[in-house]
């Protein structure tokens, strides 16, 4: 008999064994299916590139950020964290994958030596950071893709991290599906009833400001696309969304 429910983790980790694999990045067998999907560095996939974020280029040349502390969730291979690095962020960056891990690793090889010394990859469950090294406060926390493939009650697991790791006036960036671009509409109740997020979550502006209506945001606009000579990366199926933690000691904190 099984009567194993005790806590919200266990709530959680339940509901996680009702999807498939690739549902959920933070499994030990969606591990498996993002090795598989990584495999092959050649495939034409558009955030394979060696190139970061065009918002995140965009908001460090306008001054929005400064080089401080950075996590980078679900980093892949590694585009956006050596960026990060190599404008003078000390950065870890978290992926599932030691496919991925590895691939980002490879890349920090062939970097500026400075870069690589401000980097590190580390292969594990971004929603359980605790070793000291890992457990901030981060100035920046990156999130490039990765919220938009968290079943929907994994944001509780998103937010609870939020709050433990970003230092108070920090930064959250974050790319996700645009809702009539790319992902499914689906209700979040839906995906239970067929254990399948169906490629990943698409959003509303108004679903993501009431998902971090605790932050103030600062920027939300799709991402600009940018042709293939370009320096950065950017698809317009894309959200791109700065939110600012308030200071310590701000009305309404």
């Amino acid at each position: 008999m099984d009567r194993n429910i005790r806590t919200v983790d266990d709530v959680l980790h339940l509901l996680d064994g009702l999807f498939a694999p690739e549902a959920d990045r933070w499994t030990a067998d969606a591990a498996s299916w993002w090795d598989t999907f990584y495999a092959d560095r050649t495939k034409p996939i558009p955030f394979f590139v060696a190139k970061p974020d065009e918002n995140l280029a965009d908001y460090l040349a306008r001054g929005l950020l400064t080089p401080g502390r950075a996590l980078d969730l679900g980093c892949g291979p590694g585009r956006n964290a050596l960026h990060l690095a190599s404008v003078g962020f000390q950065v870890d960056a978290v992926d599932l994958s030691p496919a991925a891990i590895g691939w980002a690793e490879d890349r920090a090889r062939e970097a500026a030596p400075a870069t690589r010394d401000r980097v590190r990859f580390h292969h594990g469950d971004a929603f359980d950071l605790t070793r000291a090294d890992l457990s901030g406060p981060y100035d920046l926390i990156y999130d490039s893709g990765c919220f938009h493939h968290l079943p929907p009650h994994r944001r509780i697991s998103y937010l609870a991290l939020l709050d433990r790791v970003l230092a108070p006036g920090g930064h959250l960036v974050l790319t996700c599906f645009a809702a009539g671009a790319m992902g499914s509409e689906l209700p979040d109740a839906a995906f239970y009833q067929d254990s399948r997020l169906h490629g990943g979550l698409a959003y509303t502006p108004a679903a993501l400001r009431r998902i971090f209506a605790d932050l103030t945001e600062l920027e939300l606009r799709r991402m600009r696309d940018q042709a293939p000579e370009s320096p950065h990366f950017g698809e317009p199926f894309l959200w791109t969304a700065l939110f600012r933690r308030p200071p310590l000691g701000a009305v309404g904190a």
